[in-house]
């Protein structure tokens, strides 16, 4: 009955018997018949089935969070009681910039808690992560906080603050940021993530409208663009970049400045699971360990 109760929780969340059914690798066919199954056994239609959507009634509302529980309690029982055991596979995605920057710090210190673990690292953008945690494709993500409420299913911890600066080609003079963003060609964060969003609203705050040649959606790659002398940028304080010798000019925003909110990202029902305590604590000793260490050198 647990295979029945994970394809019920699929077809809930992507809304059609075969949307569902591709994510999970069954038939449609395949996916109605472990519905009906699920439904004969309790006794009563889950789904209202107006056309291809799969609607949930009273009842398949009722029954979900019970279903989601109960998955919930198998997936525990599997946990060991000390994670030197554990043998398992974890999921946790990233956005590029933790990836290369602090994550491989964090996964040091996690297997050397648990050194049976395998972790599989997913990369994605914001958006995309945090629809695969809801969806329950992988375990816990590290993403920008988006300007939006997260799903009632998630739950987040704040990581870090990065703030925004403005970064232009070392030979570029001038100090004022508002002034260069006007008089200089500009190479956009791309607009439909998250971090590009804050900066097309600091656009508008300040009512600019630079000329865009670029619109591209890596950090890095925004950095190496400036430092060729393609343009200027506004980038978060993150990524490879800020542990090599760049070529750029950095201008802080001063009193402008906005920031960027990095926040940890897992279901509710996961937030008091051993492993996953373990790695938000590697995670923040990881992040205290990094800011000590700026704060030393600055």
């Amino acid at each position: 009955m647990l295979r029945e109760l994970k394809t019920f929780i699929a077809v809930t969340q992507d809304g059609t018997f075969a949307a569902a059914g591709q994510r999970i690798g069954l038939t449609q066919s395949a996916v109605s018949a472990q519905i009906r199954g699920l439904e004969d056994h309790l006794g009563m239609p889950l789904f209202d089935r107006t056309g291809r959507a799969a609607v949930l009634n009273a009842a398949g509302s009722r029954i979900l969070p019970m279903a989601e529980q109960i998955l919930d309690i198998f997936a525990n029982m599997s946990q060991p009681e000390s994670l030197n055991d554990f043998r398992g596979v974890i999921k946790i995605g990233a956005i590029s910039t933790f990836q290369t920057g602090m994550l491989p710090k964090v996964l040091v210190r996690l297997h050397q808690n648990a050194p049976a673990l395998e972790t599989k690292l997913v990369p994605g953008v914001s958006f995309h992560l945090l629809t695969q945690v809801d969806a329950g494709n992988i375990d816990l993500a590290i993403v920008i906080k988006p300007g939006f409420p997260l799903p009632k299913d998630l739950h987040s911890e704040t990581l870090l603050n990065e703030p925004f600066v403005l970064i232009v080609p070392n030979n570029l003079d001038g100090e004022d940021p508002l002034t260069l963003l006007r008089e200089n060609p500009f190479i956009r964060y791309d607009r439909t993530s998250f971090g590009g969003r804050m900066v097309s609203h600091f656009l508008r705050r300040h009512r600019l409208e630079p000329k865009v040649v670029l619109e591209i959606d890596e950090i890095d790659a925004i950095v190496k663009m400036v430092e060729c002398g393609l343009g200027v940028a506004l980038v978060p304080l993150a990524g490879l970049w800020l542990e090599r010798q760049s070529s750029v000019r950095v201008i802080p925003l001063a009193e402008m400045v906005f920031n960027r909110e990095l926040v940890l990202v897992m279901r509710h029902a996961n937030r008091q699971s051993p492993l996953h305590i373990l790695i938000g604590r590697c995670l923040h000793d990881v992040v205290q360990d990094s800011l000590a260490l700026v704060k030393s050198e600055g």
